[in-house]
Protein backbone atom coordinates (compact mmCIF):
# COMPACT_ATOMS: atom_id res chain seq x y z
CA UNK A 1 0.00 0.00 0.00
CA UNK A 2 1.14 3.95 -1.00
CA UNK A 3 1.71 6.25 1.89
CA UNK A 4 2.51 9.51 2.11
CA UNK A 5 4.96 10.98 4.90
CA UNK A 6 7.75 13.14 6.07
CA UNK A 7 11.08 11.93 6.75
CA UNK A 8 14.84 12.70 7.85
CA UNK A 9 17.11 11.29 6.41
CA UNK A 10 19.62 9.47 8.59
CA UNK A 11 22.28 7.53 6.32
CA UNK A 12 22.57 6.86 2.17
CA UNK A 13 24.78 3.73 1.33
CA UNK A 14 25.73 2.51 -2.00
CA UNK A 15 23.58 -0.31 -3.48
CA UNK A 16 24.44 -1.24 -6.58
CA UNK A 17 26.48 1.30 -10.10
CA UNK A 18 23.10 3.52 -9.92
CA UNK A 19 21.19 2.42 -6.92
CA UNK A 20 21.59 3.50 -2.70
CA UNK A 21 19.35 2.08 0.20
CA UNK A 22 18.47 5.48 2.46
CA UNK A 23 17.74 4.81 6.34
CA UNK A 24 15.20 7.77 7.13
CA UNK A 25 13.44 8.32 9.89
CA UNK A 26 9.79 8.94 9.06
CA UNK A 27 6.80 10.15 10.92
CA UNK A 28 4.48 7.55 9.90
CA UNK A 29 6.94 4.38 10.33
CA UNK A 30 9.93 5.21 12.69
CA UNK A 31 13.67 4.15 10.81
CA UNK A 32 12.92 2.56 7.99
CA UNK A 33 15.28 1.49 5.05
CA UNK A 34 14.35 2.44 1.15
CA UNK A 35 15.90 0.97 -2.08
CA UNK A 36 15.94 3.79 -4.40
CA UNK A 37 16.85 3.19 -8.09
CA UNK A 38 19.10 5.39 -10.28
CA UNK A 39 20.31 8.23 -7.98
CA UNK A 40 23.56 8.29 -9.78
CA UNK A 41 22.62 8.98 -13.21
CA UNK A 42 22.72 12.98 -14.86
CA UNK A 43 18.99 13.31 -15.08
CA UNK A 44 17.72 11.53 -12.01
CA UNK A 45 14.34 12.21 -10.19
CA UNK A 46 15.62 12.02 -7.03
CA UNK A 47 19.24 12.49 -6.88
CA UNK A 48 21.86 11.10 -4.25
CA UNK A 49 21.73 15.67 -3.20
CA UNK A 50 18.59 15.48 -1.80
CA UNK A 51 20.14 12.36 0.29
CA UNK A 52 22.34 14.39 2.61
CA UNK A 53 22.67 13.85 6.03
CA UNK A 54 19.18 15.06 8.19
CA UNK A 55 17.82 16.15 4.94
CA UNK A 56 13.76 16.89 5.62
CA UNK A 57 12.00 14.99 3.12
CA UNK A 58 8.21 14.77 2.08
CA UNK A 59 7.98 11.04 0.23
CA UNK A 60 5.16 8.62 -1.42
CA UNK A 61 6.20 4.52 -0.14
CA UNK A 62 4.88 1.33 -0.02
CA UNK A 63 4.95 0.06 3.35
CA UNK A 64 5.29 -3.26 3.77
CA UNK A 65 4.85 -4.31 7.68
CA UNK A 66 7.37 -7.09 7.95
CA UNK A 67 9.90 -5.55 5.15
CA UNK A 68 13.38 -5.09 5.94
CA UNK A 69 13.68 -2.96 2.72
CA UNK A 70 10.60 -0.70 1.24
CA UNK A 71 10.60 1.27 -2.03
CA UNK A 72 9.83 5.01 -2.73
CA UNK A 73 7.93 6.13 -5.40
CA UNK A 74 8.47 9.86 -5.22
CA UNK A 75 10.66 11.79 -2.70
CA UNK A 76 11.06 15.57 -2.36
CA UNK A 77 12.88 18.05 -0.19
CA UNK A 78 10.44 19.87 2.11
CA UNK A 79 11.42 22.32 3.00
CA UNK A 80 14.28 22.93 0.98
CA UNK A 81 17.52 23.37 3.23
CA UNK A 82 19.01 26.83 2.00
CA UNK A 83 21.65 27.10 4.02
CA UNK A 84 22.97 24.08 5.87
CA UNK A 85 24.96 22.70 3.11
CA UNK A 86 26.82 25.92 2.22
CA UNK A 87 27.46 26.79 6.02
CA UNK A 88 30.47 25.35 7.57
CA UNK A 89 29.51 25.40 10.57
CA UNK A 90 25.91 24.51 9.99
CA UNK A 91 27.31 21.50 8.16
CA UNK A 92 29.39 20.94 10.53
CA UNK A 93 26.91 20.73 13.58
CA UNK A 94 24.61 18.89 11.33
CA UNK A 95 27.36 15.89 10.06
CA UNK A 96 27.53 15.63 14.55
CA UNK A 97 24.31 15.57 14.82
CA UNK A 98 23.39 12.91 12.48
CA UNK A 99 26.13 10.73 13.36
CA UNK A 100 24.60 10.95 16.94
CA UNK A 101 20.82 10.62 15.97
CA UNK A 102 21.90 7.27 13.67
CA UNK A 103 23.63 5.24 16.95
CA UNK A 104 20.38 6.59 19.51
CA UNK A 105 17.48 6.12 17.51
CA UNK A 106 17.16 2.70 16.30
CA UNK A 107 13.37 2.24 16.48
CA UNK A 108 10.96 1.30 14.10
CA UNK A 109 8.16 1.96 16.08
CA UNK A 110 6.35 5.29 15.45
CA UNK A 111 7.24 8.04 17.68
CA UNK A 112 6.08 11.60 16.22
CA UNK A 113 7.07 13.59 19.30
CA UNK A 114 10.92 12.61 19.03
CA UNK A 115 10.42 13.02 14.56
CA UNK A 116 8.84 16.41 15.37
CA UNK A 117 11.47 17.37 17.50
CA UNK A 118 14.88 16.79 15.34
CA UNK A 119 12.55 17.97 12.45
CA UNK A 120 11.98 21.12 13.98
CA UNK A 121 15.74 21.38 15.10
CA UNK A 122 16.88 20.92 11.67
CA UNK A 123 14.36 23.67 10.43
CA UNK A 124 15.86 26.07 12.88
CA UNK A 125 18.87 25.75 12.32
CA UNK A 126 18.92 25.99 8.54
CA UNK A 127 16.89 29.95 9.16
CA UNK A 128 19.28 30.69 12.00
CA UNK A 129 22.40 32.75 11.57
CA UNK A 130 23.26 33.90 15.45
CA UNK A 131 23.37 31.78 18.85
CA UNK A 132 24.61 28.46 16.73
CA UNK A 133 28.04 28.27 18.94
CA UNK A 134 25.63 25.80 21.52
CA UNK A 135 23.29 24.87 19.59
CA UNK A 136 24.42 20.96 19.56
CA UNK A 137 24.84 21.06 23.30
CA UNK A 138 21.23 21.78 23.76
CA UNK A 139 20.14 19.64 20.95
CA UNK A 140 21.59 16.85 22.83
CA UNK A 141 20.07 17.58 26.20
CA UNK A 142 16.60 18.09 24.17
CA UNK A 143 17.47 14.92 22.79
CA UNK A 144 17.92 13.04 25.86
CA UNK A 145 14.09 13.53 26.64
CA UNK A 146 12.58 11.89 23.95
CA UNK A 147 14.95 9.13 24.55
CA UNK A 148 14.31 8.31 28.35
CA UNK A 149 17.35 9.56 30.35
CA UNK A 150 16.64 13.72 30.36
CA UNK A 151 18.83 15.15 33.59
CA UNK A 152 16.62 15.25 36.65
CA UNK A 153 17.05 18.88 38.08
CA UNK A 154 15.42 17.65 41.46
CA UNK A 155 18.74 18.89 42.99
CA UNK A 156 20.00 21.60 40.33
CA UNK A 157 20.12 24.82 42.43
CA UNK A 158 21.79 23.76 45.38
CA UNK A 159 23.96 20.41 44.06
CA UNK A 160 27.55 20.62 43.18
CA UNK A 161 27.91 17.39 40.87
CA UNK A 162 26.20 15.92 38.39
CA UNK A 163 25.86 12.37 37.92
CA UNK A 164 26.30 10.79 35.06
CA UNK A 165 25.57 7.38 35.90
CA UNK A 166 22.33 8.14 37.40
CA UNK A 167 21.08 11.70 35.58
CA UNK A 168 20.88 13.36 38.77
CA UNK A 169 22.33 16.47 40.25
CA UNK A 170 23.61 15.58 43.78
CA UNK A 171 25.48 17.31 46.81
CA UNK A 172 27.93 14.96 47.35
CA UNK A 173 30.84 13.83 45.20
CA UNK A 174 30.22 10.59 43.60
CA UNK A 175 32.15 7.61 44.57
CA UNK A 176 32.40 6.65 40.36
CA UNK A 177 34.52 9.34 38.68
CA UNK A 178 31.57 9.91 35.94
CA UNK A 179 30.49 13.02 36.95
CA UNK A 180 30.42 17.36 36.49
CA UNK A 181 32.01 19.11 39.25
CA UNK A 182 31.98 22.89 39.73
CA UNK A 183 31.86 25.25 37.48
CA UNK A 184 30.58 22.93 34.71
CA UNK A 185 27.82 21.45 36.67
CA UNK A 186 26.51 25.21 36.91
CA UNK A 187 27.06 25.61 32.75
CA UNK A 188 25.20 22.58 32.78
CA UNK A 189 22.34 23.33 34.63
CA UNK A 190 21.84 26.91 32.68
CA UNK A 191 21.66 24.92 30.00
CA UNK A 192 18.83 22.61 30.42
CA UNK A 193 14.96 24.00 30.59
CA UNK A 194 16.52 26.50 27.85
CA UNK A 195 14.78 26.53 24.19
CA UNK A 196 16.68 27.26 20.93
CA UNK A 197 15.35 30.70 20.82
CA UNK A 198 17.26 31.35 23.77
CA UNK A 199 20.70 30.64 22.53
CA UNK A 200 21.58 34.35 21.22
CA UNK A 201 21.90 34.84 25.02
CA UNK A 202 23.68 31.68 26.30
CA UNK A 203 27.38 32.53 26.31
CA UNK A 204 30.28 29.63 27.02
CA UNK A 205 34.10 29.74 27.34
CA UNK A 206 35.56 27.75 24.11
CA UNK A 207 36.85 25.57 26.94
CA UNK A 208 33.63 24.71 28.65
CA UNK A 209 32.10 23.98 25.84
CA UNK A 210 34.66 21.18 24.51
CA UNK A 211 34.25 19.58 27.86
CA UNK A 212 30.77 19.54 28.24
CA UNK A 213 30.19 18.04 24.80
CA UNK A 214 33.12 15.29 25.65
CA UNK A 215 30.71 14.74 28.91
CA UNK A 216 27.56 14.82 27.05
CA UNK A 217 28.75 11.91 24.78
CA UNK A 218 30.33 10.15 27.90
CA UNK A 219 26.46 10.78 29.21
CA UNK A 220 24.69 9.02 25.83
CA UNK A 221 27.35 6.21 26.38
CA UNK A 222 26.35 5.05 29.11
CA UNK A 223 22.95 5.58 28.78
CA UNK A 224 22.58 4.15 25.14
CA UNK A 225 23.36 -0.12 24.60
CA UNK A 226 26.32 -0.43 21.77
CA UNK A 227 26.46 3.65 21.27
CA UNK A 228 30.43 3.52 20.13
CA UNK A 229 32.14 6.45 19.75
CA UNK A 230 31.89 8.81 18.42
CA UNK A 231 34.20 10.80 15.59
CA UNK A 232 32.73 13.69 14.30
CA UNK A 233 32.76 15.88 16.90
CA UNK A 234 36.29 16.50 16.70
CA UNK A 235 36.12 18.27 13.58
CA UNK A 236 33.22 19.94 15.22
CA UNK A 237 35.25 21.42 17.61
CA UNK A 238 37.93 23.10 15.22
CA UNK A 239 35.24 24.30 13.38
CA UNK A 240 33.44 26.03 16.07
CA UNK A 241 37.00 26.83 17.96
Amino acid sequence: MLHKTRGIVFKTTDYSESSVIVQVFTEKFGLQSYLINGVKKPRAKISRSMLQPLHLLEMVAYHKPNGNIQRVTELKNAPVLKTVPYDVIKSSLVIFLNEVVYKAVRQQETDPNLFNFIFYAVEWLDNQELGLANFHLLFLLQLSRYLGFHPERNEAENAAYFDLKDGLFITLKPEHNLYLAPPYTQYFNLLIGKSFEDLVEIKLPNDVRRFLLDRMIEYYALHIDSFGQIKSHEILEEVLG
